[in-house]
């Protein structure tokens, strides 16, 4: 991905978040000039990988393979740490038929919230002992509410609604064709996207990036770069 297009998916993704009165955290906003003067107290925004992340997956094609992310809080599975936070939030931009890649997460246990705009349609499978996709039926909790789905079977959260993805469940999502773009919640236990996913393609998590302009705000990938104790 070009830095440009980065850049510009930020703006667009302030301005959507603005118009459904969604804040971000005052480092949302911070220059790459900003996190150079920053000392030690900032570390733990650089360590837990919070901030901007956005990733095309490998495709070269972000309109259609991809996501834009921004993690508020997380705390980490690295054993020792003082601020052992258990959990994590995100906030989400997902475009209609922007698809994120089939996956599951070995540990984390997450909730998706659509938060707002259009809706979120999220297909799903079990998966088998050795990671394939399992044709077994499907039973997740949608907002406290037990359903049952067929394998590869999808399920449409609206606005306000939420389901609840459990460890090792394999989860594709995208936004509905003709609904808006939407902005996905989501609240989880610790995120961990250095070890905890396994996608079932053989895709790239973070982008390449082509430096065609400098960074409006720094990605989480960007951090090692521009801030001296990350």
């Amino acid at each position: 991905m070009k830095r440009s297009e980065i850049n510009a998916l930020i703006l667009q993704a302030k301005s959507f978040m603005a118009e459904h009165h969604f804040a971000l955290p005052p480092f949302a906003f911070w220059s790459a000039d900003d996190w150079k003067a920053r000392g030690a107290d900032c570390r733990e925004i650089a360590q837990n990988q919070l901030g901007w992340d956005i990733t095309d997956f490998g495709s070269d094609d972000f309109a259609n393979v991809g996501l834009l992310l921004f993690t508020i809080r997380n705390g980490t599975l690295a054993p020792g740490t003082r601020l052992a936070k258990t959990y994590a939030e995100k906030i989400m931009v997902v475009r209609e038929a922007q698809v994120t890649p089939c996956h599951f997460h070995h540990q984390k246990m997450e909730d998706i919230i659509n938060r707002g705009g259009g809706v979120l349609v999220i297909q799903l499978w079990n998966a088998t002992a050795d990671d394939k996709l399992d044709a077994s039926d499907v039973v997740v909790s949608l907002d406290g509410i037990q359903q049952r789905v067929p394998s590869g079977g999808t399920v449409s959260l609206r606005v306000g609604e939420s389901i609840t993805l459990p460890p090792r469940l394999y989860h594709k999502f995208w936004g509905q064709a003709g609904r808006g773009v939407v902005l996905v919640g989501e609240v989880s236990r610790v995120n961990d996207d250095r070890t905890d996913n396994r996608f079932y393609e053989n895709i790239g998590r973070f982008p390449a990036i082509q430096e065609d302009q400098p960074p409006l705000h720094l990605l989480v990938t960007d951090y090692g770069r521009y801030y001296p104790f990350a």
